[in-house]
């Protein structure tokens, strides 16, 4: 079923709004990737052994935080983070097993030595599992799935159009800053970004936490030089985003007279203390925006054929997208999508779109109905784009 609304007010025009990031190093990042990376790799050898992807649902992980020493000109790393991935997946199929610790293992090592340059995942990281068979009646409605597959859950997914300024700013600026633009330009600056964006009116601040690669900084002052680069560069990137007024601040939690400085060995807070858990970071779109609706699902590591926690919410950020792209009028779209367990994926309980414009609720009806249809039919073959990595999830 496919009802529309048009709202009154816009949200874009709202006095105040804050957004999140957290970039690919945070600890709850990396679980996202962990999970997600997980999952490709399951898919990818049950198409190959098997001819089709098999029930698996891989989105439960969590990471706990090693021990290290950072200090000027040097650093080091005491004690291992832990990675434990868990979840549910086919172990066996025909009598031969199908090798879990090999794929958890390769897998998560092969993407965390290409994404960061100082975390060595063979010292710096104990990589573990607990990978096992999934429920009797799960994996029978995964089975009876051929042509279209049948909803994993009853879920709902929401997604918004366009991102406002702030948004697309905080998103942009911890993209830009873990680039390897930047990392040539000031290699100090490591991978754990996260980005607080807060919008009063018309002045946006920037709140941004960088950890810092602490054997690449010989002293405080290359550190507070580093900092004001760093915010110089933010600065650039904002004023080809917004004509707001842009105030950015980095690592306001440094006390240089009791000598705190964010200061790491390998480029992410989880080397000392912070943990890490999937579904606690950004939402499917990447961002965490509280002042817009979310759905709480963790996208990362669920299975791509028929999980709809995360092929509605990657459907329902097409919709959006193709609704404000298509038709001016619309300024603003939402796209709310719930489903039924055991119904093909095509077949949702509920499709509801909200649009604000100048246009009446029959003319967004009109508009949306066809691009809704045109995106259910296409979630049947939705996954082999997830596993090649078009979407963003986390």
């Amino acid at each position: 079923m496919i009802e529309v609304a048009v709202r009154k007010e816009p949200y874009i025009g709202r006095e105040v709004e804050y957004v999140e990031r957290k970039g690919k190093g945070h600890p709850d990042s990396i679980c996202d990737r962990a999970a997600e990376e997980l999952s490709i790799s399951l898919s990818k050898y049950y198409l190959d052994k098997f001819g089709r992807i098999l029930h698996h649902n891989v989105d439960k992980c969590v990471l706990a935080g090693g021990q290290a020493r950072a200090w000027f000109g040097g650093g080091e790393v005491l004690e291992p983070m832990y990675l434990l991935l868990v979840g549910r997946a086919i172990t066996r199929v025909n009598g031969n097993d199908v090798p879990i610790g090999r794929l958890v293992i390769e897998s998560t090592r092969k993407w965390i030595k290409s994404e960061f340059r100082f975390l060595d995942p063979y010292k710096h990281l104990i990589v573990d599992y607990k990978i096992k068979p999934g429920s009797v009646d799960l994996v029978k409605n995964f089975e009876l799935s051929r042509d279209v597959p049948l909803s994993n859950d009853t879920s709902f997914a929401v997604a918004f159009a366009p991102l406002t300024e702030t948004e697309r700013l905080v998103l942009e600026t911890e993209q830009f800053l873990n680039s390897k633009e930047l990392k040539k330009e000031l290699p100090e600056v490591g991978e754990d970004i996260k980005v607080m964006g807060m919008r009063r009116e018309e002045r946006i601040t920037l709140t941004i936490a960088a950890a810092m690669i602490s054997p690449l900084i010989p002293n405080k002052e290359h550190y507070f030089e580093v900092k004001e680069k760093l915010s110089i560069k933010v600065l650039e990137l904002a004023r080809k985003i917004t004509d707001k007024e842009v105030k950015v601040q980095v690592n306001t939690a440094d006390r240089p007279e009791e000598g705190v400085f964010y200061l790491t060995v390998t480029g992410t807070s989880a080397e000392q203390g912070d943990d890490g858990q999937v579904g606690r970071g950004n939402r499917a779109n990447g961002l965490i925006t509280p002042f817009r609706p979310m759905s709480l699902e963790a996208a990362a590591g669920k299975n791509p054929l028929s999980h709809v926690g995360k092929i509605y919410n990657i459907a329902a950020r097409i919709i959006v997208d193709k609704l404000v792209r298509e038709d001016d009028r619309i300024r603003e779209a939402y796209c709310y999508m719930l489903s039924q367990i055991g119904k093909p994926i095509t077949e949702p309980q509920s499709v509801y779109i909200e649009a604000y414009g100048d246009l009446s609720r029959n003319q967004v009806k009109a508009i949306a109905e066809p691009i809704v249809l045109e995106v259910l039919d296409s979630l049947p073959k939705l996954w082999d784009k997830i596993i090649r990595r078009e979407f963003r999830i986390f």
